[in-house]
């Protein structure tokens, strides 16, 4: 049962979210891919394998580990102006995996660590790279005039192994993460659960298929999204050893659709409007 968790669940959710960001646009992508459709099964695993009491104490360490997924949206945001994406991948797991090793040592409430993340969410919103590409003041309707004389640019279709790619480029890091993670403890396998698996294999596509500008803009919605990400953490390590395994991850997962959904309906009511 596990492993088909691990082989099956996180890559059809990658997937999923992928498709949708095509439909709806890459910040959409973001929001859904920042669900802890990576971290909630990993936790899941860690209750029913070592029970209720390690899993609480791995549900608030997993707050931690979105302060360092946070950190990667950053780093990766920065780096993928100026390096291919496999390179950029490697600086920004770097830096994941050093905030992990700090944050690992710390022993946070729960309350406190969801605080933590709400703040760092708000710091990451304002890190990322801003649009590279303005429109300079002294032509800006000449440029206007130009870009409504030209017809709109094609859209480029999908390789036809861009969605198979994604999953198993997933399901491989979850193998990795979860065997790694699988005798180091509570503390450390919660802060690894929400090691940027699924986030980086979106980052990563969207940055080698449409540049930085695109990467970025799929990245500005993993902040936002995170919300939802650390009420599902918060509620487990809250409820898990009151409610048992089931009976709290059914609430932790129903609390945090409404809030991933609430975050999309706010991107769709105050999205700019075009120019």
């Amino acid at each position: 049962m596990t492993l088909v968790l691990k082989l099956l669940l996180a890559p059809m959710l990658v997937v999923a979210s992928s498709a949708a960001g095509r439909r709806w646009g890459p910040q959409v992508s973001g929001v859904l891919v920042a669900l802890p459709i990576v971290a909630g099964p990993i936790l899941l695993i860690t209750c029913l394998d070592h029970g209720p009491a390690f899993g609480a104490r791995a549900a608030a360490s997993a707050l931690l580990g979105l302060v360092s997924l946070l950190l990667f949206v950053v780093v990766f945001g920065h780096a993928g102006r100026r390096l291919r994406w496999p390179a950029a991948l490697v600086v920004s797991w770097a830096a994941c995996l050093a905030a992990d090793a700090a944050l690992a040592r710390l022993a946070v409430p729960p309350l406190a660590g969801a605080a933590l993340v709400l703040a760092a969410a708000w710091l990451a919103a304002r890190a990322l790279p801003r649009d590279e590409t303005p429109t300079p003041r002294h032509d800006a309707g000449t440029v206007r005039t130009a870009a409504a004389a030209l017809p709109p640019a094609p859209a480029r279709a999908n390789p036809w192994w861009d969605l198979p790619a994604r999953a198993v480029a997933t399901a491989v890091l979850v193998l990795v993460v979860t065997w790694a993670s699988a005798a180091i403890g509570p503390a450390a396998t919660g802060v690894l659960a929400p090691f940027p698996i699924a986030t980086s294999v979106v980052a990563a596509f969207a940055l080698a298929r449409d540049g930085s500008a695109g990467a970025v803009r799929m990245l500005r919605g993993v902040p936002g999204g995170l919300v939802g990400f650390a009420v599902f953490c918060l509620m487990v390590a809250l409820l898990v050893e009151r409610l048992g395994t089931y009976g709290a991850f059914g609430l932790a997962l129903l609390v945090t659709l409404i809030a991933q959904l609430a975050t999309l309906y706010a991107i769709a009511r105050y999205r700019p409007a075009p120019a």
